[in-house]
């Protein structure tokens, strides 16, 4: 059944090459994730990310490619960041709320954000190259200020390369171009993952690996329930009668998804989380004595896995309210 299927959509020639060109620019996407920017020690670089939990975990969301230290290290982080920075600022500004109910608004908006992208993909990556040098000073070494100007243009416009990706893929109506970029940054690390598993495969781990697959599958098969979910709210118009004629009278449904808020609130709560952290990183060699002490107990706090776990759910669960509150507005819906 799902052959068959796979085989329709492949005999469809507008789907066939819709298909053909998200996959060759979700292949580009991988090469300039391995494209480094010069001046770099990648070993030095590979030693700090493989013992920072916190670098780990931006590594795996950039795809590998901030462990590169590659033109595109970024991500679409900064992209995502202007985007709720506008979603949050129609709840709070009327004409923007306004513009968000036109077509011509939303065009209006969404220029805006990608200019805003470039001022914070230029700080974000001035801050990681920042924080890179202060953990180590064997991975950039001396950085002159045009070397350093260089970097944090080229790694700029690498992530505004890869919005520009991410828009062409949205056009193909295949998926939104942006989630498939993450998404393909995140399992670009499974082969090598799997290829480690069975290196290293010992038969003592047989039921482990088993019930971690299975335990992956009911995850995924979760997920999408709850993300397709929806409860149908019925609505029923009254008839009119107009002289001889009776219009009206129909009955529809108000669907209501279960999960209307996606996955913003993750990405919130990953980011919260993970910024105190980031900033107690640029004061661990503070030469205040209780600064110093300050960044070493928030960096052992939030590699505590049970605080961390907590803080996180927690999270999640308020950005998921607040969010929800944010998009849904039963008043209007009316």
């Amino acid at each position: 059944m799902v052959v068959n299927k796979i085989l329709q959509i492949w005999k469809a020639k507008d789907l066939r090459k819709s298909i053909l060109f998200v996959l060759g620019m979700l292949v580009i996407f991988r090469v300039a994730a391995h494209i480094p920017v010069p001046g770099v020690n990648a070993e030095a670089l590979k030693e700090i990310f493989s013992g920072n939990q916190i670098l780990g975990l931006l590594n795996i969301f950039s795809g590998g490619s901030m462990q590169n230290f590659s033109i595109v290290m970024m991500g679409v982080a900064p992209y995502i960041t202007a985007s709720i920075i506008f979603q949050l600022l129609g709840m709070i500004v009327p004409q923007l709320e306004e513009m968000q109910k036109e077509e011509s608004g939303r065009q209006k908006i969404n220029m805006w954000t990608r200019w805003l992208t470039v001022p914070l993909a230029a700080m974000q990556a001035f801050a990681m190259i920042t924080l890179l040098r202060r953990s180590s000073t064997e991975i950039l070494g001396n950085v002159s200020q045009f070397d350093l100007f260089s970097m944090v243009a080229v790694i700029s416009a690498g992530t505004i390369f890869l919005m520009w990706i991410g828009e062409l893929i949205t056009e193909k109506k295949i998926g939104n171009g942006i989630s498939l970029i993450i998404f393909a940054g995140i399992v670009s690390g499974l082969p090598q993952a799997i290829q480690q598993a069975i290196v290293t495969f010992d038969q003592s781990q047989l039921f482990i690996m088993l019930g971690f697959v299975a335990i992956a599958i009911i995850t995924v098969v979760g997920v999408v329930i709850i993300t397709e979910g929806q409860r149908n709210i019925p609505v029923q118009y009254a008839k009119q009668i107009r002289g001889n004629r009776m219009y009206g009278g129909t009955n529809t449904h108000l669907p209501l998804r279960v999960n209307m808020a996606g996955v913003i609130p993750i990405i919130f709560a990953i980011s919260v989380v993970l910024f105190p952290s980031m900033i107690a990183q640029f004061f661990i060699q503070a030469r205040t004595a209780w600064v110093a002490r300050a960044a070493e107990w928030v960096i052992g706090a939030f590699q505590n896995q049970l605080f961390y776990g907590v803080l996180y759910f927690l999270l999640v669960f308020a950005f998921t309210y607040f969010y929800t509150e944010v998009i849904f507005h039963p008043d209007q819906n009316r």
